[in-house]
């Protein structure tokens, strides 16, 4: 599938989100496929959640990486996420931006909802986010 199919745009008029690590716009064909992913956690298939926000960080991307795959998806067909962060800050923030980087290299960030929590599902939850890709 090319990913080309997800137009990732920020209009004139609306600051440039790029730098803090997503888009405004992602306009998809109607005839695509929607693939959507439940909300990840930080922990891999032995149910730990390290202490450390960027550590879990990486394991959402990686859990996010590995249900996409299972559909034949990368990364860059993702064109929505909804991150839910508990105790947000500028810090964290920071991690979040370092690491969507490092997934989107090219600055084409997917549409991005930032949710500050008290507490996600589980105990040590620091971050869960759930994405929507185009196949």
């Amino acid at each position: 599938m090319s990913t080309s199919l997800i137009e990732i745009s920020n209009p004139e008029g609306i600051y440039d989100p790029r730098m803090h690590g997503y888009s405004h716009v992602a306009a998809v064909p109607a005839w695509s496929q929607l693939v959507f992913v439940a909300g990840q956690g930080g922990s891999k298939t032995d149910g730990v959640l390290s202490s450390d926000f960027r550590t879990q960080v990486a394991i959402v991307f990686e859990n996010i990486a590995i249900a996409f795959a299972s559909k034949g998806l990368k990364m860059e067909n993702i064109a929505k996420l909804t991150t839910l962060v508990v105790d947000y800050n500028e810090d964290k923030h920071e991690i979040l931006i370092e690491e969507s980087n490092k997934i989107w290299p090219d600055q084409k960030f997917p549409v991005n909802t930032l949710i500050p929590v008290p507490r996600l599902a589980l105990d040590g939850m620091l971050i869960e986010i759930d994405a929507t890709a185009i196949g």
